[in-house]
């Protein structure tokens, strides 16, 4: 899958700050598996299909489930997900509930 855009190329202040929040995130004691969870809950919501394939990725590297993968769009309805990941989905949807 092919980025719509080259985000260091059009915008290098954003895609600096990206990488400066990327690193905070590394460094701020969640666990690998939940920042990617986050990650890929955010690229549902926002609808973009590169950021999809490679979370959805990163995730089936580290071991997930595709139940859990599947179902991540339904996450409050699923069983699937422990109460520290349900606190970090429901952050993740913050974006979502202010527009």
């Amino acid at each position: 899958m092919e980025a719509r855009l080259n985000y260091a190329k059009v915008a290098p202040a954003a895609y600096k700050a990206m990488l400066g929040l990327e690193a905070y995130l590394h460094q701020c004691g969640l666990e690998e598996p939940l920042l990617h969870l986050i990650k890929l809950r955010s690229s549902q919501i926002n609808g973009c299909a590169y950021c999809l394939d490679m979370h959805w990725k990163d995730l089936r590297a580290i071991g997930e489930t595709e139940q859990r993968l599947y179902s991540l769009d339904a996450w409050r309805e699923c069983p699937y997900y422990t109460e520290r990941e349900r606190s970090g989905l429901d952050g993740s949807s913050y974006a979502r509930r202010q527009r």
